[in-house]
């Protein structure tokens, strides 16, 4: 197990914690009916068991696959490769999984540069595409004969015409730098005891988040994971409360967790045991901690804002890696 600085948050599994959390997923051994997988971790490699899953059960599917990167993944290395190879790749299995999806479902795909336009190509023979976000990293190397890569995309895509988008839900709350009156009074904006604000309408560029790091209490040491505030806007976008989230690479369990703290059901498929024990964890610590960096007073914040800041350090005080098992 890793040395780990006093201040460092990260959630990892202890070998005590390991037996009660194992015995917590769900193992692949024949078909899969709703009543054994709905709120629960499916330890399985998509691939191989996404025959075995049940038909029209999703209201909302959160699609993280491997990168066009070479990448290790617990015990599993995915290779890059051509970008035709990755088109392949990629329709080889994705029509198959269409068939979980309700009529009215909404479907959300993760990809980077080199993935995005093989997804985008894939996604648009199957399904209705909306529009294709694109979100600021912080993180990345520089590089000195190229652009440094600091951005990812999410298409957004829905099965029909009739689908769920909650944009209530979803607006950001911004610092207004100047603020117009109208007759001495805020137009379009509020005056409140830390700043003028305003409520803006989202938008597909999104520029208020932060990738997990070790003194945030959503860190894990999973190489990829998302932010949860990330997740939690495509979950309050796109399903209402009691609804069923699929995330077939759930990695380390932001989609699962996420969906927990927002009301809705879930499940989560994850191919290497070590992130579906990460799963367990953050699912048990959601139980008791439901705070969102960034989501605070019902809405969104733009990044650094005080509140951003004051919901991160009380969700920090009220967590704690090692669970009383």
């Amino acid at each position: 197990m890793k040395d780990r600085a006093p201040r460092n948050r990260t959630v990892f599994v202890s070998d005590e914690e390991k037996p009660l959390l194992t015995s917590r997923l769900v193992e692949v051994t024949g078909p899969l009916p709703m009543i054994d997988i709905e709120n629960r971790t499916v330890h399985g490699d998509l691939l191989e068991i996404l025959e075995w899953l049940p038909e029209r059960f999703v209201d909302l599917l959160i699609l993280d696959p491997p990168y066009n990167l070479s990448r290790t993944f617990g015990e599993t290395n995915f290779r890059q490769q051509s970008m035709h190879d990755y088109h392949r790749w990629f329709e080889s299995w994705f029509p198959n999984l269409l068939r979980c999806l309700r009529p009215k479902a909404s479907i959300y795909i993760c990809g980077d540069w080199r993935s995005s336009a093989a997804i985008h190509l894939v996604a648009g023979e199957y399904l209705n595409v909306r529009n294709r976000i694109t979100w600021e990293r912080e993180k990345g190397r520089g590089a000195k004969a190229n652009w440094k890569n600091c951005s990812e995309d999410i298409w957004f895509c829905t099965v029909g015409n009739e689908y769920t988008f909650n944009v209530e839900a979803v607006k950001l709350k911004r610092r207004i730098v100047a603020p117009y009156t109208l007759n001495g009074e805020p137009k379009d904006w509020t005056r409140e005891d830390d700043g003028n604000y305003r409520l803006t309408y989202p938008s597909n560029l999104w520029t208020d988040l932060s990738v997990p790091f070790w003194s945030m209490p959503e860190n894990t040491d999973h190489p990829t994971q998302k932010p949860e505030k990330l997740i939690a806007k495509l979950i309050l976008a796109s399903s209402n409360p009691g609804d069923i989230v699929l995330d077939p690479f759930v990695g380390s369990g932001t989609t699962s967790s996420v969906a927990r703290k927002l009301g809705r059901r879930f499940v989560g498929i994850e191919k290497e045991l070590e992130y579906c024990l990460l799963t367990e964890k953050r699912l048990l610590l959601a139980e008791s901690g439901t705070s969102i960096q960034g989501f605070a007073d019902g809405v969104f914040w733009e990044r650094n804002s005080l509140r951003d800041q004051k919901s991160t350090a009380s969700q920090g005080t009220k967590l704690n890696n090692q669970l009383t098992l």
